[in-house]
């Protein structure tokens, strides 16, 4: 009902089909390893600061094999100019 109020439709997949969270399963996955294991922050503040940071390497400057060997907003861009 909150959802609904808001606009928003949740999205619900057959039982056992994980398919509608796979892309952000993954992308949790990596945060996870990439920028979480063995991190110790020192405030709030760091963390979100460290966060943003880590954002803008992981769309701007890590480059994936699966993208052509592009960032993820390199990737976009490229796609983005031949339509």
């Amino acid at each position: 009902m909150l959802l609904a109020e808001r606009g928003i439709q949740q999205s619900m997949s057959r039982k056992g089909n994980c398919y509608d969270n796979a892309v952000i399963e993954n992308f949790f996955g990596l945060l996870k390893s990439e920028f979480f294991n063995g991190q110790v922050f020192q405030s709030v503040d760091v963390f979100q600061k460290e966060l943003v940071d880590y954002l803008e390497y992981y769309n701007n400057d890590r480059i994936k094999v699966k993208l052509k060997g592009l960032s993820p907003v390199a990737y976009r861009t490229q796609s983005n100019s031949f339509t």
